[in-house]
């Protein structure tokens, strides 16, 4: 059950005092990073792959853990929303920044179908709104990477 906890809250992270969620968002961000810095941007649908099966169980088993659905804790969902977000986006710093804060706002906002979304049961509630939320912005970041945006 720990290590459930654990993978969910990706380490620290979810266990911030001020905005889990954006630090995790972070990690994800400096995840396909590191992915990318060392040539190894190909991994990049494989560990989604195993972002979105380990975190839908580790999910699963935090909710059980805390007794609520999607506890404050939990921000796998918010590292897979990174990876979906820029997933095969070439991208810059200024790119990536912009990919963080579509990926924030649209995970805050939560547009159709993304809200609907959370109510699918166990972890997959909690992972597949975050996923929803990492296409939309993918959509946008790839629109304006379209019209030669400066990133």
């Amino acid at each position: 059950m720990r290590l459930g906890v654990l993978v969910a809250a990706v380490g620290p992270c979810g266990f911030a005092p001020v905005a889990p969620g954006t630090i995790g968002s972070f990690a994800g961000l400096a995840l396909v990073w590191l992915l990318r810095a060392n040539g190894w941007g190909w991994l990049e649908p494989g560990l989604l792959a195993v972002v979105l099966s380990v975190g839908v169980l580790a999910s699963q088993v935090t909710e059980t853990v805390y007794q609520r659905r999607d506890p404050g804790v939990i921000v796998i969902d918010e590292v897979a929303g990174m990876l979906v977000t820029l997933m095969a986006v070439p991208v810059g710093v200024g790119g990536a920044v912009l990919a963080f804060a579509l990926f924030r706002v649209f995970d805050i906002l939560k547009p159709f179908p993304a809200r609907h979304a959370e109510r699918l049961p166990g972890g997959w509630g909690v992972m597949a709104d975050d996923v929803i939320a990492g296409i939309y912005a993918q959509l946008v970041l790839r629109a304006l990477l379209a019209v030669g945006g400066p990133w």
